[in-house]
């Protein structure tokens, strides 16, 4: 809850990538919030005085995820208009800010992003979407402990790239750092 209000305001991606994990917790745990709380928070709380914070939070999560339809997969409507704003952002750095450095970013990753959607069967996924989910598999390989191949994660560097230009541009448009209007 508070690594995710301070990932929201800091890093979009990391923001998108710990609520794809929490999203998973909750299935995993079969949204039982008794089963979240004592297995999941309580063992790394620091402080028991947040515990009631905490079961607001997953309690408010499984009812939006069980309300939108999500129990087996697919995102909070909340997260999936985040991609959006993301994809646009993409969109527009691309054709109307001509951002050559994005571009160069988005140029280099091309390739892997391809191969991507071969493999995990995304072809119909827009490339910002597949940075994401590139980016979630590689997490939950690691958690897992399994090995990635040089060549897998020289691809992934490449992506991760891309997405860490696109969070940062993300961020300077919501604090109005970055008017695209003026370019």
């Amino acid at each position: 809850m508070r690594v995710a209000q301070q990932k929201l305001k800091e890093n979009i991606a990391e923001y998108l990538l710990y609520m794809f994990q929490i999203e998973h917790v909750i299935r995993s745990f079969n949204f039982d919030l008794t089963a979240i709380i004592d297995v999941f928070v309580r063992p790394t709380l620091v402080d028991e005085s947040f515990l009631n914070q905490y079961k607001t939070w997953y309690y408010e999560l499984i009812v939006q995820m069980q309300k939108q339809g999500i129990e087996k997969e697919g995102h909070l409507d909340s997260l999936n208009e985040i991609i959006i704003e993301l994809i646009y952002l993409h969109n527009t750095l691309l054709t109307v800010v001509n951002d050559e450095k994005y571009i160069a970013l988005v140029t280099a990753a091309e390739e892997d992003i391809v191969a991507f959607k071969e493999k995990s069967n995304f072809m119909k996924r827009h490339d910002i979407e597949v940075l994401l989910h590139a980016m979630n598999m590689k997490l939950q390989l690691k958690v897992r402990k399994q090995e990635i191949s040089p060549e897998t994660e020289l691809a992934m560097d490449k992506m991760r790239v891309q997405l860490a230009y696109l969070s940062r541009e993300y961020g300077r448009m919501k604090t109005g750092e970055s008017n695209f209007i003026q370019n």
